[in-house]
């Protein structure tokens, strides 16, 4: 039988959640690294080294060690990872959990395999692997056991799976290099054009989750951000609005909505009818754009909802997996 300490660990370009059997989520964290430039010893690990993020002295550097869902720099997602798993299980010598781990797209075979021999030098005796859209799905509670279509759109921060499901399978599905992050350099991209003004990343999120929307506003919404002017290289305090904020993000979203419309025209004739009888469910830190599900809507007439707690979906059906293994085990790739 499986103990309490058993695992579900969504493994994301930002952040690193952490599911545990019959408690809910114990973790989550940025999963960001803080190291020295020279010596590469690591100062800090997750929400920590993520508040150092563009404020660091020129000998340390806080970065992420996953970027457009694949891994940039295996050493230290692999100190990452393992520091978070022992954070929530402890060192074990004897009674060691199980771990359905979900993992971005763009990680090749190897690393994968790599990535299942650090849990083990963790703790974790036996590491299973479950799709990205297959446990989106699970975590915001879609039946995928029947044969019958269902699109889930798990929009990361470097990277946005769109599948379609029937029998738990993904039938069609592709994975672009387009998420959250690509959202806020647009935003900084803006901001330089437009008013010669250089904010950080920090600070174009904060734009972009608090007056951003994917829709135009019916009342005019605005924030105040200090960057650094170009021309003057001194500090410059700034009205956006939201509506600057909507027209800078408009590549961005074209793209994804032209990456949704590409694998609707690719899924076979009765699966897309079950789509538009469904809609589409998005998942992932992403969706959490205001207006993203309404835009979706319009453009692609098809019905778009955001699921509940999207961010943390995907640990959740990994959690889930492991709580309901008679009815999810064959959606599993074994890594033992």
């Amino acid at each position: 039988m499986a103990s309490v300490s058993d695992i579900g660990i969504d493994l994301g370009t930002s952040n690193v959640v952490i599911y545990a059997r019959n408690r809910g989520i114990v973790l989550d964290e940025p999963a960001v690294v803080a190291i020295e430039r020279d010596t590469r010893v690591i100062r800090a690990i997750g929400t920590e080294a993520h508040d150092m993020i563009g404020r660091t002295p020129s000998g340390i550097m806080a970065i992420r060690p996953l970027r457009e869902g694949s891994v940039a720099d295996f050493e230290l997602t692999s100190s990452m990872l393992h520091h978070f798993v022992v954070q929530v299980i402890g060192k074990r010598m004897f009674s060691r959990p199980r771990a359905v781990l979900s993992l971005p797209s763009g990680i090749n075979e190897n690393e994968k395999r790599n990535i299942s021999a650090v849990m083990f030098e963790a703790g974790v005796r036996r590491t299973q692997l479950l799709d990205r859209p297959v446990a989106a799905a699970i975590g915001a509670d879609l039946n995928i056991n029947e044969v019958y279509g269902t699109m889930v759109v798990d929009i990361g921060a470097g990277m946005t799976d769109i599948a379609v499901l029937s029998d738990g399978r993904v039938v069609v599905s592709d994975a672009v290099k387009l998420g959250g992050d690509h959202f806020d350099d647009a935003i900084i991209r803006y901001l330089r054009r437009k008013y010669n003004l250089l904010v950080g990343e920090m600070t174009a999120e904060e734009l972009k989750t608090t007056i951003g929307s994917a829709m135009p506003q019916r009342e005019q919404m605005y924030l105040d951000v200090t960057g650094r002017n170009l021309i003057s290289g001194l500090p410059k305090l700034m009205r956006i609005t939201s509506d600057e904020i909507f027209e800078a993000i408009d590549d961005p979203l074209t793209g994804l909505i032209e990456a949704i419309h590409g694998v609707l025209e690719h899924t076979p004739a009765e699966l897309a009818a079950d789509v538009f009888d469904t809609g589409i469910t998005l998942t992932g830190g992403g969706a959490r754009l205001t207006g993203l599900a309404d835009a979706l809507t319009t453009a692609l007439k098809v019905k778009s909802r955001v699921a509940e707690n999207p961010r943390v979906c995907v640990a959740v059906g990994c959690g889930r997996t492991l709580e309901n293994l008679a009815d999810y085990a064959r959606y599993l790739n074994d890594r033992r």
